[in-house]
């Protein structure tokens, strides 16, 4: 008997192709690793202002 065309779970086909290229944990993108907001603060308000005087 041929228990493969049954349609039983197949095990594995859940997983990820690839891994991604800024993965948590990664070199790129490590664990510990905050944004700091500071210097997108200060585009959003020079962005403000450009808007604010045009």
């Amino acid at each position: 008997m041929d228990y493969s065309k049954k349609g039983g779970p197949r095990m594995g086909s859940n997983k990820p192709r690839h891994a991604e290229h800024n993965a948590k944990g990664s070199q790129k993108n490590p664990y510990d690793k905050r944004d700091d907001k500071s210097a997108l603060l200060e585009r959003m308000k020079a962005a403000a202002e450009k808007t604010k005087k045009s």
